[in-house]
């Protein structure tokens, strides 16, 4: 069941209970974060992570902080009234039943997902992650996925569970996005949350690798940084994984591309805005782009040598994104977090939504086969009904036009299109 709304806490207030609330960060942070406006000029947000120390990664997370939102308006629409103000005791977001329907999983999501583990890999630790998951589920009647019951599991990048990183207000934004998209694409999933002592691409590889060597088939990671000449060794050392359906999110800065997204054992995960239509689908989507320099990312690897199931001309190495999922924060998805900010529920965007979304729809279509690398899976469906392809829009300016404008077949912004059912998550 869809929720209703909530109160979005000003930047200031969030900055306020922190301090009052006496909670440290990790002081990896060189800046405060960034606001921005939505294209609509009405839906405002700031980034949940500070901008990181050179050569560290930075989480996706965009926290919505006023306007009203897609859900909002839907909703609004629906009863024939004016779009309440929000309040921080219901959500004012797309909640599991949105997402579903969207991209054809509504009957998958009650069917499937039993006995797979999605890892969700992160930097820092939430000390609320659990309560906070827990609040989300309640809220849409999903089944309980606790320590107790076997559902839920946090541990460090060595595998403990007592041994955690220090705690991050930023980064437990991340994760309860992350937690919470895993548990509305596959409500029957566990979830495996790895969290990395420090979000060097050194810390969240170990943790990469942690999540497999902990028998996870299915790895979200919403963060990114810079490519480098290193990047191709990374490759190696961290993303290698047959038979592993690993997600990444291509980036929130527009056109350009970053890693871990180019890694060619990857599936980059682009963004998309979502609303909500009288279509036979009932959804539309396009492009999420603000301006030039804050929507989805895409574009050419530099280092990353091009996989063999990628046949776009435009990229003489890999081309990002592969397939794509909501990500606009003025279409967002609703979240609950407690760490760090006025404990309730918020809107969330960035490829950090679409990441572990995506990861959630590789878990209903089933563990990967031996030895595959599943980011080849949906290009044996490109151009069937079993991915939405998305046409409009564009992420910024660009040489060859494909690579930041959507279109027909393969695009940068969007990859292959959408998810529409499992088939294309499947092999």
């Amino acid at each position: 069941m869809r929720g209703r709304w909530s109160r979005i806490g000003s930047a200031a207030v969030a900055a306020t209970a922190l301090v009052l609330a006496g909670l440290a960060t990790t002081g990896q942070a060189t800046a405060a974060p960034a606001t921005a406006k939505s294209s609509a000029g009405k839906v405002t947000w700031t980034r949940a992570c500070a901008t990181p120390a050179k050569g560290r990664m930075a989480c996706k997370a965009l926290r919505v902080t006023g306007g009203t939102t897609a859900f909002q308006k839907a909703e609004a629409k629906a009863d024939d009234v004016t779009p309440r103000a929000a309040d921080a005791s219901t959500p004012s977001g797309y909640g599991p039943s949105d997402l579903q329907d969207a991209y054809g999983l509504t009957s998958a999501a009650s069917s499937k997902g039993s006995g797979e583990t999605i890892a969700i890999v992160d930097a820092y630790d939430d000390p609320n992650a659990a309560a906070d998951l827990a609040k989300y589920r309640s809220q849409y009647g999903l089944s309980a996925c606790t320590t107790a019951n076997g559902c839920f599991k946090k541990v460090g990048q060595t595998g403990s569970t007592t041994a955690l990183p220090t705690a991050d207000s930023g980064w437990a934004e991340e994760i309860s996005l992350d937690l919470d998209m895993a548990s509305a694409t596959c409500p029957n999933c566990n979830i495996l949350l790895i969290e990395a002592k420090s979000s060097s691409m050194a810390d969240l590889g170990t943790a990469v690798n942690r999540a497999v060597t902990l028998g996870a088939k299915f790895v979200s990671n919403s963060y990114g940084g810079g490519e480098s000449s290193s990047d191709s060794s990374y490759d190696t050392s961290y993303f290698k994984h047959p038979g592993v359906a690993i997600t990444v999110s291509a980036g929130d800065s527009g056109y350009g591309a970053e890693y871990p997204a180019a890694s060619q054992y990857v599936t980059a995960v682009g963004g998309t805005a979502l609303s909500s239509d009288s279509s036979s689908r009932g959804w539309s989507e396009k492009v999420w782009s603000t301006s030039s320099t804050e929507g989805t990312g895409s574009g050419c690897s530099a280092y990353d040598v091009k996989p063999s199931w990628q046949t776009d001309t435009g990229c003489t190495k890999r081309a990002i994104s592969d397939v794509s999922a909501v990500a606009d924060p003025a279409t967002g998805v609703s979240v609950y977090d407690s760490y760090g900010v006025t404990a309730g529920w918020y809107t969330f965007g960035g490829t950090s939504a679409s990441a572990p979304i995506i990861a959630g729809v590789y878990a209903l279509a089933g563990t990967p086969s031996t030895g595959s690398y599943p980011a080849k899976f949906p290009y044996a469906a490109t151009g069937t009904s079993a991915l939405n392809d998305v046409t409009s829009g564009s992420n910024g300016t660009c040489t060859t036009s494909y690579l930041c404008t959507a279109t027909s077949g393969y695009d940068g912004p969007t990859g292959l299109g959408t998810p529409e059912g499992l088939s294309a998550f499947t092999g």
